[in-house]
């Protein structure tokens, strides 16, 4: 299929260093200020709601309504399709709720104690983080990659 449609790299640029502060922040930060875990499910939810209504994208968002129009950040639109960023973003709000749920589980069942769930939950968040960065720095999108194979594989329309 040929690309006829353009996306601004710029929108998921910031997308993804917001992914990577968050999670950061969540993980690390919440050694000191124990709340700051909560971020963790926050952005599970941004970024579902986001990958299925682009208006509820926070990142992207600001970035079109606060950093593009102010001059910070410079628009880079490039022929590209739309369709494996979201599945990507959707990818990794589906792995952060199940980093949430391992945080968040024990913690839901009576149990205060941190656990083995803790540890995994703050493992996989960190690796939806590191992936963000290596799309980041590098321009390799391991979502859309899943996405390109689903496809050709047929399991999904790519």
């Amino acid at each position: 299929m040929a690309v006829t449609q353009t996306v601004d790299q710029s929108a998921l640029k910031v997308n993804q260093t917001g992914i990577v502060a968050t999670v950061l922040v969540a993980v690390l930060g919440s050694q000191a200020v124990p709340w700051l875990i909560w971020l963790i499910p926050l952005l599970a939810i941004v970024l579902l709601a986001g990958t299925f209504a682009p208006q509820l994208a926070l990142f992207k968002q600001l970035y079109f309504k606060v950093l593009k129009p102010r001059g910070i950040v410079k628009p880079r639109l490039m022929a590209d399709r739309p369709e494996p960023h979201n599945f990507a973003q959707g990818l990794g709000g589906v792995f952060l709720a199940i980093s949430s749920l391992l945080v968040f589980g024990p913690l839901l069942a009576g149990d205060f104690r941190p656990g083995p769930g803790l540890v995994l939950g703050f493992a996989i968040a960190l690796l939806v983080a590191v992936l963000a960065f290596v799309n980041l720095a590098f321009g390799y999108c391991l979502g859309c990659q899943i996405y390109f194979q689903l496809g050709k594989r047929g399991l999904i329309r790519a």
